[in-house]
């Protein structure tokens, strides 16, 4: 779908901006006034409690415990230019682009002499998610490490001379644009104050769609996920479409996959699968060549093929040769990322956001525990467990809603034969529990600090007046917003958590927005799409979607409790028409990782709107990963 840019009259692709969850009969408790007073919600949460039994006193502790972590830097101006800027004291790399080096033995890179074999030992296209690992494994060591990137689609009319559109590449440009995806594994080590890649490390790997990958958990063995290349449904190939994701307290990596529709071709209604595809948004009007030349993408030669797409894979960065694990157990749909935390009982807790408008917020808990002196045993946390979803209301409670087999509507009746079926159908699960539909939920992180969760949710143009709710305040909610949420006693596997509304985004002045009241007039921004702590707690918020408003994209950054709650400051800004993906911190705090995704994305090949990062006639713009240090040394904000 394209939708006209207000000022600039572009054209922008917004795959999300189709909803596909069910508009009438919806079966979730309606909420129809706004609680956006922190106040307000914890009246609202502390009669909740009282009726329910939830112990409010971790809460209190842990909203309480926050450090105030002062963020110092002077502000950046708001603004759109063709190159990348940070605060001033900072000192910003690139450390690698698209075409660039990641196995030994690839070439160099010529955009007018491009191969998949190339592109299958070069680094990807349109990087999203970045997690750094430290080396050795184990370590807190805040100078050398793992970097993990996704590569979560391409513009072909950016990659190739000519300028061909998406879905009408020939076959040479299809087996480029596939090698494009994927991720990207490289070791990177800090010298002088300066990133580089390691070149010739032994960690360096391409992932691409067609790696050998495994199911596992419930859904894995199922007779739905049977294809010509899965005939036991464990097997399967690739990923793709990888939006963020995550890093575990193990040493893995998790990787999201989310707008994995656009790649088919054919009429999802001719499956069996019809219902199922319907609910996830697969048209059938694929954006992507590779159908034309591949029966994998094609619903009439491999109707089943759809289901091995929309998980959260993880991924062993320190072993090269290792396969893949798509972990069903974390449900099917289309993940904006996955983020873990050790619960105090040491059972993890993985959180992840369905990122298109009206869609749900998850947590799963595992079956067994974390143990620290056993990293093999750790790798298998996430094949069992139990998933739920999120419902708000509007006593500011967040009501947890188990997704098992047998409970509740979950049953034959509704269609569901095993807890395979819940996974795979987990949408239709989701509605069926009524959760809250909400505006987009991308990035779900928990504070180191406090223990609380943030919940950014980018916008929905689409929600109509009448059908706001507490948790989603604004109709044509253009901007987005941010919502926190506080277990009670710490407890991140308890059913019942209280939440608030952090932020609302948008012009102050044209929006209904909410900040901070001494909020500068660079300090406001719109769409929160990932975000990260550093290590004194303060939220760093990257942006997908500002320069609607006539802003770049960029990261804004605040402390979340004490005076300064809210209070957001421009720390960076991407170059025109980029957005801002994948914030990530050393240990240290000294150093921040970022993606610059799709730079001077409304030109073409030959006629870009920006050569950023090179600024060479020869090359076109490249998205990149930056490293970002403070002139000097020392901890990043301050």
């Amino acid at each position: 779908m394209t939708v006209q840019h207000p000022q600039y009259g572009w054209e922008i692709k917004d795959s999300d901006d189709i909803p596909s969850s069910p508009e009438q009969g919806r079966s979730f408790f309606d909420i129809l006034q706004a609680r956006t007073s922190r106040r307000g919600v914890l009246r609202g949460f502390a009669a909740g409690a009282a009726a329910s039994g939830v112990s409010l006193t971790g809460c209190s502790a842990i909203m309480a415990g926050s450090d105030k972590g002062e963020l110092t830097f002077t502000e950046l101006p708001h603004g759109q230019d063709e190159t990348f800027h940070v605060a001033p004291g900072y000192e910003h790399d690139v450390l690698i682009s698209w075409g660039d080096k990641v196995l030994a033995d690839a070439p160099a890179f010529d955009p007018r002499n491009q191969s998949a074999q190339a592109q299958a030992k070069q680094f990807g296209y349109n990087n999203d998610f970045v997690g750094f690992l430290s080396l050795p494994l184990g370590s807190d060591n805040s100078d050398h490490g793992l970097l993990a990137v996704n590569h979560e689609y391409t513009i072909s009319e950016l990659m190739f001379p000519g300028s061909p559109k998406t879905d009408q590449m020939s076959k040479a440009q299809a087996d480029i644009d596939m090698m494009a995806h994927g991720l990207s594994i490289i070791e990177i080590k800090k010298t002088d104050g300066k990133w580089a890649v390691v070149q010739g490390s032994k960690y360096n790997r391409r992932i691409t769609p067609v790696t050998e990958m495994r199911m596992t958990g419930p859904a894995a063995g199922s007779d739905r996920l049977r294809t010509a290349i899965s005939q036991d449904g464990v097997r399967t190939l690739g990923t793709y479409g990888n939006c963020a994701g995550g890093v575990t307290p193990w040493g893995t990596v998790l990787t999201a996959e989310e707008n994995v529709q656009n790649y088919f071709k054919g009429d999802p209604a001719k499956t069996k699968e019809a219902e199922n595809y319907k609910r996830f948004g697969l048209s059938g009007e694929h954006e992507y060549a590779w159908a034309n030349y591949y029966d994998r993408w094609n619903l009439a030669k491999s109707p089943n093929e759809p289901l091995h797409v929309g998980w959260v894979v993880e991924i062993d960065p320190f072993d090269p040769d290792s396969k893949p694990q798509k972990r069903t157990a974390l449900g099917r749909c289309k993940h904006e990322g996955c983020n873990v935390f050790v619960n105090k009982d040491n059972h993890v807790v993985a959180y992840t956001g369905d990122d298109q408008r009206f869609e749900y917020v998850y947590k799963f808990v595992s079956k067994n525990k974390y143990d620290p002196s056993n990293r093999a045993a750790n790798m298998r946390l996430l094949e069992e467990g139990t998933l739920y979803v999120a419902e708000f209301t509007d006593g500011g409670l967040v009501t947890w809603r188990p997704l098992v087999f047998g409970q509740g509507p979950l049953t034959a009746a509704n269609g569901f034969r095993n807890q395979g079926d819940v996974m795979i159908d987990m949408r239709k699960a989701a509605d069926l529990l009524g959760a809250t539909r909400m505006d987009r939920p991308e990035d779900v992180e928990v504070n180191p600090r406090t223990g609380s969760v943030f919940v950014m949710l980018t916008n929905n143009s689409k929600r109509k007046d009448g059908d706001t709710n507490a948790a989603n305040p604004r109709a044509k909610n253009q901007s987005g917003h941010i919502i926190e949420m506080t277990p009670p006693d710490g407890d991140h596997t308890a059913d019942r958590f209280m939440w608030d509304m952090f932020i609302i985004a948008g012009n102050p002045q044209t929006e209904g927005a909410k900040y901070h009241p001494d909020i500068s007039a660079n300090g406001w921004f719109a769409d929160p799409d990932n975000c990260a702590f550093d290590n004194h707690g303060n939220l760093w918020i990257a942006t997908d979607g500002a320069y609607k408003d006539g802003v770049a994209d960029g990261v804004w950054a605040c402390a979340v409790s004490g005076e300064a709650r809210a209070l957001t400051k421009h720390f960076l800004r991407t170059p025109l028409q980029a957005e801002l993906c994948g914030p990530f911190f050393t240990p240290d705090n000294q150093s921040f990782f970022c993606s610059v995704q799709h730079p001077g994305e409304e030109g073409t090949y030959d006629q870009p709107t920006t050569r950023w990062p090179d600024f060479r006639n020869d090359l076109p713009p490249r998205p990149s990963v930056v490293a970002i240090n403070k002139s000097g040394g020392g901890r990043i904000g301050s």
